[in-house]
Formats: structure tokens, C-alpha cells, sequence
């Protein structure tokens, strides 16, 4: 399902316009990015949670060389599934 599968449902079942169910979407994914820009946690109550966590710098392999090299340390955006939607999906 894509963003656009999203959109015409939405306005489907809101009997909305899909212009109107598409800046309905885009705001909540906007909040979400913000959010997670500022370091919060978003939880969808019955669907999850989503959250920035660091992760460490570890070691890896230039596949052309072989030499040993770091790979930094970043921040990954993770989706922690709610209890109800994975006994719903079971």
C-alpha cells in the first residue's frame, strides 16, 4: 500500500476530497518527522510507537580492499508495534 492507497482511502471513508485527506496525511507524517527531529517519541495509540535511537559506531570491511574500517555512529528512526495491532495481525 502506497501513500497515494492511503490518500483515497482516507477520503473514501472520511468521505472527504482527496485533497483534503492528502494534507490530512501530510500534516500527521510532518508532526511525526518533527517530533522525531526534536528527539521525541510519537505513539499512535492501537498502532505503535516511533522513536530515534543511537547507534554506536562498530567495526566493518572494505569489500574491495578488505581493510578494516569504522562505521560511524548514527541515528536510526525504529517502529515499535503495539501489543493490539500484533495480536490483531496474528
Amino acid at each position: 500500500m502506497t501513500k497515494s492507497d492511503i490518500i483515497e482511502v482516507v477520503a473514501k471513508e472520511a468521505n472527504i476530497t482527496k485533497k483534503a485527506a492528502r494534507e490530512i496525511i501530510d500534516a500527521f507524517l510532518s508532526e511525526v518527522i518533527r517530533n522525531l527531529k526534536k528527539g521525541e517519541k510519537v505513539v499512535v495509540s492501537g498502532f505503535g510507537t516511533f522513536k530515534v535511537t543511537k547507534v554506536k559506531d562498530k567495526k566493518g570491511r572494505n569489500p574491495q580492499t578488505g581493510k578494516d574500517l569504522v562505521i560511524k555512529g548514527h541515528k536510526a528512526v525504529r517502529f515499535l508495534v503495539s501489543k493490539s495491532l500484533k495480536k490483531e495481525v496474528k
